[in-house]
């Protein structure tokens, strides 16, 4: 968008703030520019300075708009924001990692003097960081053929804050094995693999780290720290002496105020700290510690260079923030200083306004006020004025844009309309052209528009504006049409083959064994056998029974999943009762599949309407939608469209999480239906999500002629009278509302769409009502709880499924933290929430106790304005609570996991969880997923009591929830459960006792099977190829240590089914283990003989005393032709024989003299023949 920028540089005010930018003249305040308008201004001066800049705003909102618009300005330029930290007074178990990373992106381009545009709101400049000289020193970089020490390397990135893990996953880890070392620098989107000969850098590749695969060779890598804290060894001594000392007088004071408690906790709390400083191991708690390391106070000021430009925006605005945060923290300071839980030092983390100040007036800046008001503390050269005025919406009404653009025009006003899209701009070309406006259209706003052109263009800012100095006038798609297209971040592309959640299998966890039943999984266990070693897993069943699975049938295993409550009964090995109920699932399973099956054909046989294809309203509604599509979402859209087109009525299942955009998929089939006069009906579970939903209909179809309705118990007798009857009479287009919607009395004039939203919600009666409605329309149902992909696939042919995966696109993750219960900390997190007039949710999961937490949190917080809510109130009185609630009448909901699906509610971006450590993994994933949904940071605090001893089950617990917290398996596992409670949803709670009778793999391979046999398709019992040879053929610990890699790498082998397959694994190990020992090379050999003899249905293949036994199954595809002519190849070498209705061939080889190497060779050759 140059074309805007040289309109503001022909300004005479621009001339004089660019020539005091240039000369070094200190400060310059500028007044009547806000937003966009100020933005623009930034972008020209920015531009020319040639070095990094800064831009402070006085928060988190007004930094993301000013990121956006500078993003948009300067295409060319790196813009980056600093996110608000929150470095807690106190240890915190485990957060997210997302911020730091963009914290450390941001401090790492300014150390390598890269130019940007930094925008930082204030409060992420207050906190306290490490001197840059310092954090630039503690980065490294290799090059091929550098020289450094592996292990060396690994005790380098500990010390820089990297944790150290078997399988590096996310950002801040690494690994070494052997001469390999796979590293994640926090600010790089792919991990890194550096290859060692010796101690020389053999070669660097970056890698996937779904599929652990290399993927590109780069020459050099750069590996900055994780942290904002670093520390040398002689300001490790130092800080440590610190630390003891006030620990020391600190304690004493504690000693003379007589609290027990407040001194237990402080010896507690600070004995575990001071041993991790007697340590020299870097740990997250310690960046608490940083004022003792670091005295000399530095901020993000100090890391710019010298002659870097700073825009400040409202500075006494700022100033008032920054002063606030201040009183707040010397109050929660004070409080947790008399309750032993910090050392008086740790409040210097921050700084106060008075240093921040001080690193501003250094430096040549600007400050932006709206108003003339003059900020007592600044002392500007030069003051300039601008006359401005913000842009009004048109809602669409084009006369009234070409009225307004008539007069801007006779003013001598340049006029530039932005469009997000091709269609878009043409569209508003037309329009304005009837309208007989004189405008042309440019795909690009590269040159400078002329006083008294109109101009439609692609581009988008934050609003429109009038700018009187530079007779500009800039109008954005939110004001022509009511609504603005958002950027959507690109998510991580894909890559490659994923590795399976077999990874996370681990000792104790419950395994399901096709032919023997679920069993608990002891490890991997060495066994000598004939003088061979082998790798076996054991398996405990019920009683005293194991079982020892060679590593070659892993495939028979596969890990059990049923909801995550679900303790399976153990079976008992050798009995019949494992097969008894694999035969009653199965059963079960060929029932459903049938019955499906059925429904589905009886749906081919009815007529229902066939919609014709899009018109062009269509699409200027679906342009006007304020998002960018996700490809999920397109792909849904086309197989919605497609079932409305055809004669069949439509029965389509659409799944996907809150936020996903599965209203937006409804409401295009809604305009679609309604397009060709039909009536739309959208059936939901509660008032609430009627609510929710008729806000959003109406607002989406604001600008055409139809009539949208809601029919709840908010309508009030009357209205739903008048409802009814327009309904009746097709006055109506668009109906939403609860199980109302299905009573006797409602008759629809001509129903074309039924959307039903979490029908598993509706009880048995209003289903069977539903059945008689859906008869011959067509019927989209949403679902929030995912569906595993797995039993999407089982499905496919008898139930139209449509699966939405992207997620949604926040500016910030969730800030996770795991801690223990404290209620400063409690007060603080909540202040701060409603310090930025936001809503808290506090998730406490027992109802007795409820009105007791409010009344606590009440003590602790008496501004706050607190409700209770829970399941057992009655339906009315809780879905009013909630409304209560979304209209900003109250500050904290108090309730129990209500709140678990299903609400949007973008102002709360707070929640805290009592107790989460009882809670499990899924619902603590969607609990959190209840915030974030606004541009703005958002919190989820996880607490915890600090009881004396943490049961075995309560430290499991909170180990997974400080892995979930960093999206690693944890994550996987609660995924996991949520798609099987999914998984019952949509079967029914009967199928749900069987996916718990065998688990949910085992359920997926019988279901697949049932529907294939049910379509008539023939379903051919795979051969499982058993092998045995005496070869050592296993995994040394030497090679992979980890053994739930090992066991993930032993499944892998075991379920190879082509030659091709084989040597790419092959190639993957020695990528990211090394050259291949002895027993590895061995194993693979021997899988791809397994292939081989699995390809001419040989059941088991075994060596005894120079003879090869093969055993093969009657489907085998050996031919009497073949048999002969391999029979005259070897004459008395080989024996054919028939006995009890098993073929079986005998091959005598020569075994003396022969390596074990030319033995497996002579096999492979004979399989070739037999093939052949």
């Amino acid at each position: 968008m140059q074309g805007l920028l040289k309109l503001i540089k022909q300004t005479k005010e621009y001339t004089v703030l660019g020539k005091g930018l240039n000369t070094g003249r200190g400060q310059q305040q500028v007044f009547g520019l806000t937003g966009a308008q100020r933005n623009l201004l930034i972008a020209g001066l920015a531009g020319e300075t040639g070095s990094t800049t800064l831009i402070v705003t006085p928060g988190e909102v007004e930094a993301g708009q000013v990121c956006d618009d500078l993003s948009a300005l300067l295409p060319r330029v790196k813009v980056k924001q600093l996110p608000v930290y929150e470095l807690l007074p106190y240890q915190v178990l485990a957060h997210g990692k997302e911020v730091t990373a963009s914290r450390l992106e941001v401090l790492e381009g300014l150390c390598r003097a890269e130019p940007m545009v930094v925008v930082a709101p204030v409060e992420a400049l207050m906190r306290r960081l490490s001197p840059p000289d310092v954090f630039a020193a503690t980065g490294l970089e290799l090059a091929v053929g550098d020289r450094q020490d592996p292990d060396a390397l690994g005790r380098r990135l500990l010390a820089m804050g990297y944790e150290r893990v078997d399988l590096v996953e996310r950002a801040g880890q690494f690994s070494v094995r052997g001469g390999i070392v796979d590293v994640f620098p926090m600010t790089r989107e792919v991990p890194a693999r550096l290859e060692f000969f010796d101690d020389e850098v053999d070669s660097v590749r970056l890698f996937d780290v779904e599929t652990q695969r290399s993927e590109e060779k780069i020459e050099r890598l750069a590996v900055y720290p994780a942290t904002e804290m670093v520390v040398s060894e002689s300001q490790w001594s130092l800080g440590r002496g610190a630390v003891k000392a006030e620990y020391r007088v600190q304690r004493r004071k504690l000693e003379k105020s007589g609290d027990p408690s407040a001194l237990r906790f402080f010896d507690e709390h600070f004995g575990r700290l001071l041993d991790m400083l007697e340590s020299e191991v870097f740990d997250p708690g310690l960046e608490i510690f940083l004022p003792y390391f670091h005295p000399r106070p530095v901020s993000l000021l100090d890391y710019l260079p010298r002659n870097a430009a700073v825009f400040v925006d409202e500075p006494q605005k700022i100033r008032e923030v920054v002063q606030s945060i201040q009183r707040e923290r010397a109050e929660t300071y004070a409080d947790l200083l008399t309750r032993g839980k910090v050392l008086p030092g740790q409040s210097a983390g921050y700084l106060d306004w008075e240093h921040l100040y001080e690193g501003l007036n250094g430096r040549r800046s600007v400050f932006f006020s709206f108003m003339p008001r003059q900020a007592t503390f600044i002392r500007p050269h030069n003051i300039v004025n601008f006359t401005a005025k913000s842009m009004h919406s048109f809602l669409g009404h084009m006369d009234m844009l070409a009225e307004e653009i008539r007069q801007w025009r006779r003013n001598g006003n340049a006029v530039v309309l932005l469009v997000t899209g091709q269609d878009r701009g043409r569209h508003l070309l037309d329009a304005l052209r009837e309208e007989k406006v004189d405008v042309f259209y440019v795909s690009s706003l590269d040159r400078e528009v002329q006083p008294g052109n109109v101009v439609i263009s692609h581009g988008q800012l934050s609003a429109g504006f009038e700018l009187v100095n530079a007779r500009l006038v800039v109008i954005t798609e939110g004001e022509i049409f009511g609504q603005r297209k958002r950027r959507r971040r690109e998510q991580p592309r894909e890559a490659g083959t994923r590795l399976e959640p077999f990874t996370d299998l681990k000792v104790g966890d419950y395994v399901v064994h096709v032919n023997h039943g679920i069993g608990r999984y002891r490890g991997v266990v060495p066994l000598d056998i004939g003088g061979i070693r082998k790798d076996y897993l054991l398996i405990k069943y019920a009683g005293e029974d194991k079982l020892y699975v060679p590593t070659d049938q892993v495939s028979l295993l596969q890990k059990y999943l049923g909801a995550e409550a679900d303790s399976p009964r153990l079976s008992k090995l050798g009995g019949a009762e494992w097969n008894r109920v694999k035969s009653r699932v199965r059963e079960a399973v060929r029932d459903m599949a049938q019955e499906l099956l059925a429904l589905y054909a009886a749906r081919e046989t009815v007529e229902g309407y066939s919609f014709g294809p899009d018109t062009v309203w269509q699409k200027e509604f679906e342009d006007a939608f304020p998002y960018e599509e996700t490809p999920d979402q397109l792909r849904a859209i086309r197989e919605v469209k497609r079932d409305m087109e055809n004669r069949r009525p439509m029965d389509r299942l659409l799944c996907g999480d809150v936020g996903y955009g599965k209203t937006e998929v409804a409401l295009r089939a809604a305009f679609k239906a309604v397009m060709e006069g039909k009536q739309v009906a959208v059936l939901v579970p509660t008032t609430i999500l009627a609510q929710q939903h008729y806000n959003t209909f109406r607002e989406r179809f604001a600008n055409y002629p139809v009539q949208v309705e809601m029919l709840s118990r908010f309508r009030s007798p009357r209205e739903q009278r008048r409802i009814i009857q327009d309904l009746k009479e097709g006055r109506a287009d668009i109906v939403i509302g609860t199980h109302r919607l299905v009573q006797d009395d409602i008759i629809f004039k001509d129903l074309g769409l039924l959307v039903v939203d979490e029908e598993q919600r509706f009880g048995v009666a209003h289903k069977e009502k539903l059945k008689k409605l859906r008869t011959n329309v067509d019927v989209l149902t949403l679902t929030a709880t995912p569906i595993p992909r797995t039993l999407h696939m089982s499905l496919v042919g008898v139930r139209d499924t449509s699966l939405l995966e992207t997620p949604p696109e926040n500016r910030f993750p969730v800030q996770t933290y795991v801690l223990e219960e404290d209620p400063v900390m409690i007060r603080e997190a909540i202040r701060r929430e409603l310090a930025r007039d936001g809503q808290v949710y506090f998730v406490h999961n027992r109802v007795a106790d409820l009105d007791n937490v409010a009344l606590w949190l009440k003590s602790l917080v008496p501004e706050a304005r607190i409700i209770t809510a829970h399941g057992q109130m009655r339906e009315e009185e809780l879905e009013q609570i909630m409304l209560d609630f979304i209209d900003g009448a109250y500050d904290i909901l108090v309730c129990t996991t209500i709140i678990e699906s299903g609400l949007d509610i973008p102002n709360v971006n707070t929640l805290i969880i009592k107790e989460a450590n009882n809670f499990g993994l899924a619902q603590l994933y969607q609990l959190r997923g209840r915030v974030g949904r606004a541009n703005r940071l958002s919190y989820a605090y996880l607490t915890f009591r600090k009881d004396r001893v943490l049961n075995e089950v309560a430290e499991k617990r909170l180990a997974a929830i400080r892995e979930f917290t960093e999206f690693g398996s944890g994550y996987k596992i609660a995924m996991r459960d949520l798609e099987i409670r999914g998984a019952g949803n949509l079967l029914g709670a009967e199928q749900h006792g069987h996916i718990a009778a065998v688990g949910f793999d085992l359920y997926c391979r019988l279901l697949e099977e049932a529907v294939q046999e049910a379509r008539g398709q023939r379903v051919e019992q795979p051969v499982e190829t058993v092998v045995e040879l005496p070869v050592e053929a296993y995994i040394p610990d030497n090679y992979i240590s980890d053994t739930s890699q090992k066991v993930e790498l032993y499944r892998r082998i075991a379920s190879l089914r082509k030659e091709s397959e084989i040597a790419e694994l092959e190639e993957e190990l020695v990528d990211r283990f090394g050259d291949l020992p002895r027993p590895v090379r061995n194993l693979l050999w021997v899988s791809r003989i397994k292939v081989m003899a699995g390809r001419l249905k040989i059941k088991s293949l075994s060596r005894q005393q120079g003879l090869y036994r093969l055993v093969l199954a009657p489907n085998h595809p050996l031919t009497g032709e073949k048999l002969v002519s391999v029979g005259e190849l070897y004459r008395n070498k080989v024996k054919f024989s028939n006995a009890d209705e098993e073929f079986e061939i005998r091959y005598k080889f020569r075994e003396a003299g022969r390596t074990p190497d030319e033995q497996l060779f002579e096999l492979e050759k004979f399989l070739e023949n037999l093939a052949g």
